[in-house]
């Protein structure tokens, strides 16, 4: 994602291209290894590309005051980016998923022990490079990473009975979503020196924007055909998401095929095809949409305490953003 609004000073967005196109050539030096097959392996998801929202985050919040050393900046970023792909290596090999990015994932090109192993080298990549900035990074870091795991396991297990499905979701997608972004604009403020109560905000503002984040992507599966995934992949997986979950909740007869066709996983491809037919004519895709602008607006909220300027412009601009994928 980068920088999209008509109003925001050229130089803003300048410098902000040009340190994200310097962590890019940072992340794949972070990723070269003692061998030429482990940085191979290494570097697969960074090469594929992706939307680099961890370390646009920081970027944004590093400006929020004058004075943000540019190393450190690009630091801070490599530390959230390598620790989110680490953490791709690690779901594609529990989700035996076949593809990352329109291309082969590393468990499908290599095997699931390669997969596993590069992911922890990334981690450690992650972990040296958050060690250069001090002892409040790593304690931010490693609170971060406990979050992750514990999201991870809490999907892993599924709601426990008699638990809300809904809300175990969005409490799944907290500690395994929000949290990394949280700590992302987090760090960017810890950079410029923003604050207590400013980064209290930023972390604030990253954890409900990293939630409208996945919950957009959810209508994404449903509605578009060029979101980097054939539309229907959670159907075919078997995974909630919240339209699906909307529905599952659903007490009305008329629901009564679209509730079955979601409650499992579907490998049939006219299946597929009949859900997402039903979905995207379904009243509770715009119920959904609704939530995902709703919570976007809760996101802009935590802003106020931020100082006025670019920064803050540019942060509240992707509020927007994310919304404007799934409509």
């Amino acid at each position: 994602m980068s920088v999209q609004q008509h109003d925001i000073d050229p130089a803003f967005s300048a410098f902000v291209t040009e340190r994200l196109g310097a962590i890019e050539a940072r992340l794949l030096a972070a990723a070269e290894a003692d061998t030429d097959f482990v940085t191979a392996a290494a570097s697969h998801i960074i090469r594929a590309g992706g939307k680099r929202f961890r370390p646009l985050l920081v970027v944004l919040a590093s400006q929020l005051l004058p004075g943000a050393d540019p190393d450190r900046i690009d630091r801070a970023a490599i530390v959230v980016e390598l620790t989110h792909v680490a953490s791709l290596y690690h779901d594609d090999v529990m989700d035996e998923a076949e593809v990352r990015r329109a291309g082969p994932s590393a468990n499908a090109r290599w095997d699931n022990t390669v997969a596993i192993l590069v992911g922890d080298f990334l981690f450690s990549r992650a972990s040296s490079t958050v060690a250069t900035l001090g002892t409040e990074y790593v304690t931010l870091q490693a609170e971060t990473f406990a979050r992750l795991v514990q999201g991870q396991i809490a999907e892993t297990r599924g709601p426990l009975p008699g638990t809300d499905r809904l809300a175990h979701y969005l409490s799944v997608l907290a500690d395994k979503t929000g949290s990394l972004i949280a700590a992302s604009a987090r760090f960017g403020g810890m950079v410029c020196g923003a604050e207590p109560a400013v980064l209290d905000a930023l972390a604030r503002y990253g954890e409900e924007i990293g939630l409208v984040f996945q919950l957009s992507d959810d209508i994404l599966d449903i509605v578009s055909d060029s979101s980097g995934k054939r539309p229907g992949t959670d159907l075919r997986e078997g995974v909630w998401t919240l339209p699906t979950l909307l529905v599952a909740a659903s007490t009305d007869p008329a629901d009564a095929r679209l509730r079955e066709l979601v409650s499992r996983p579907l490998t049939e491809e006219a299946e597929v095809h009949e859900a997402l037919t039903l979905l995207r004519a379904h009243p509770l895709l715009r119920a959904a949409r609704e939530e995902v602008a709703r919570r976007a607006e809760v996101a802009r909220s935590h802003l106020t305490p931020l100082p006025a300027g670019p920064a803050r412009d540019a942060l509240s601009a992707l509020c927007d953003q994310v919304v404007s994928r799934s409509f």
